[in-house]
């Protein structure tokens, strides 16, 4: 039986990070386990698809942690629902460090899965701490920039662009950020996401209050800027699964496949048929089972 516990640590003081620890049957018998770091993505909460991916890997015998990244669930921070990606990576160093210091965790054999936004976290991560001996980046963030060009019309571009400016400017007021849903089908409301797949994914039966479908519009504007590909190369010679969707439209299949070409060895990609939230759904089995088999490769999984 896996034990699942709640579990805190401090990303700076007074702001506390939340999220599950999963511990496998073995550590019940003492001694160091390897383990994951895990989170979600743009927006989303630990809930929303990733306690599958949990349980599969504490199952194959890893500790996991899974925890919200600030702003979000059951994580400290105000404003709620707002995203800054370089803080979330500098919390996600503090959730390696808590894993560190747990006792049933060997601090040698420390791995890292993101997926999405968190995907293109992993490359950043990958590229910059050492502690981590391998690395699983599912359909990632490879260029906010790029995806932002293709999501937005030309013709509307301009008139999104001066939204995103007067923000700024009724921030500089004292004013409190602009917000906008994080998926709708409405096109007269402000949204991160209209496609029906991820309609569907965002406001899937999660537990009441675990989510809001609510977002600050300055989180698309730190998005925009955010270009997690650029750090590709240099993750190496930590190894590096992607894991790619055949007909991603949000991160870009094309965007994705070239950044792991720039990616060095040691190195492996999997493909799953379908688009970005595939992975979660109809190609669980194949995208959690790569990811077992990257880890126990890598992490040497029950070897004490």
């Amino acid at each position: 039986m896996l034990n699942k516990l709640k579990v805190e640590f401090a990303a700076e003081p007074g702001l506390m990070l939340r999220g599950l620890l999963y511990l496998p049957p073995a550590t019940a018998q003492g001694g160091k386990h390897p383990a994951i770091t895990m989170a979600h993505g743009f927006a989303g909460v630990k809930e929303h698809g990733l306690e599958p991916y949990a349980e599969a890997f504490a199952q194959a015998g890893f500790v996991v942690l899974l925890h919200d990244h600030r702003n979000f669930g059951d994580s400290d921070g105000v404003p709620r629902q707002d995203i800054n990606p370089w803080l979330q990576i500098a919390d996600w160093r503090r959730a390696i460090s808590f894993l560190e210091s747990r006792p049933e965790v060997d601090p040698q054999r420390i791995g890292l899965w993101g997926t999405s936004y968190s995907g293109g976290h992993a490359l950043v991560l990958g590229a910059n701490d050492r502690r981590l001996k391998c690395i699983v980046s599912q359909v990632p963030t490879i260029s906010g920039y790029e995806q932002g060009m293709r999501r937005v019309s030309p013709d509307l571009l301009p008139g999104f662009l001066e939204l995103l400016a007067e923000d700024e400017r009724a921030q500089a007021r004292g004013e409190p950020p602009r917000r906008q849903a994080i998926v709708s089908a409405d096109l007269s409301q402000p949204a991160a996401y209209r496609q029906p797949e991820a309609i569907a994914f965002y406001i899937q039966p999660l537990p009441e209050g675990a989510w809001t479908n609510d977002v600050t519009l300055r989180s698309t504007s730190m998005a925009r800027m955010y270009e997690p590909g650029a750090w590709v190369s240099r993750v190496s010679p930590t190894p590096l699964l992607m894991i790619v969707g055949t007909k991603d439209t949000l991160t870009m299949t094309d965007l994705e496949l070239d950044a792991y070409e720039r990616a060095l060895e040691p190195k492996r990609l999997c493909m799953i048929q379908g688009g970005h939230f595939d992975p979660y759904l109809g190609g669980f089995a194949k995208s959690s089972g790569a990811a077992i088999e990257w880890f126990t490769e890598h992490l040497a999984a029950g070897q004490e």
